[in-house]
């Protein structure tokens, strides 16, 4: 997940920004896996299902429809069961799909963008800090053409 400054993840129901150097990061995370998001989450791709990776969508909605290809199921334990794909089962958002997952994950890999955005309105839950180490981390990258906001890569795995 992307997480800027003060936790923030999304606004308005979507991205903070536009961070090429992420998506890429992200592509490359999840691609061969199975991905787990909300239904909010999952309404907020341009283009449908990420190819490459199993899609699952968490929604309490009984009667919601995906399509042809995207696994639809009604809690993360099922989500869970749903998976088909080889390796991690990756949960990728939104906020509520966090909060209930996070006692359950082993590894986190973070985005962290070296901004605020006042606009904000989705946090990622707050981590206990004691519970966690830095498994690993790139050099800070500065914003340049493409990328307009310094971020770096850590992955953190719970102790």
């Amino acid at each position: 997940m992307a997480v800027a400054r003060g936790g923030a993840i999304g606004a308005a129901g979507a991205l903070l920004c536009h961070l090429p150097a992420d998506l890429k990061h992200f592509k490359a995370l999840t691609m061969g896996h199975t991905i787990v998001m909300g239904r909010k989450t999952f309404e907020s791709f341009p283009h449908g299902p990420l190819p490459g990776r199993q899609n699952v969508v968490v929604t309490r909605n009984t009667g919601y429809c995906a399509p042809e290809g995207v696994a639809v199921v009604h809690s993360l334990a099922e989500a869970v069961e749903a998976a088909t794909m080889p390796g991690e089962v990756m949960v990728i958002g939104g906020a509520q799909i966090y909060r209930e997952a996070l006692p359950m994950v082993g590894t986190l890999h973070l985005t962290r963008i070296e901004a605020e955005f006042e606009q904000a309105d989705t946090f990622f839950p707050e981590i206990n800090a004691s519970e966690w180490h830095i498994d690993g981390e790139e050099e800070r990258h500065e914003a340049d053409g493409r990328n307009p906001f310094a971020y770096s890569f850590v992955t953190l795995r719970r102790k």
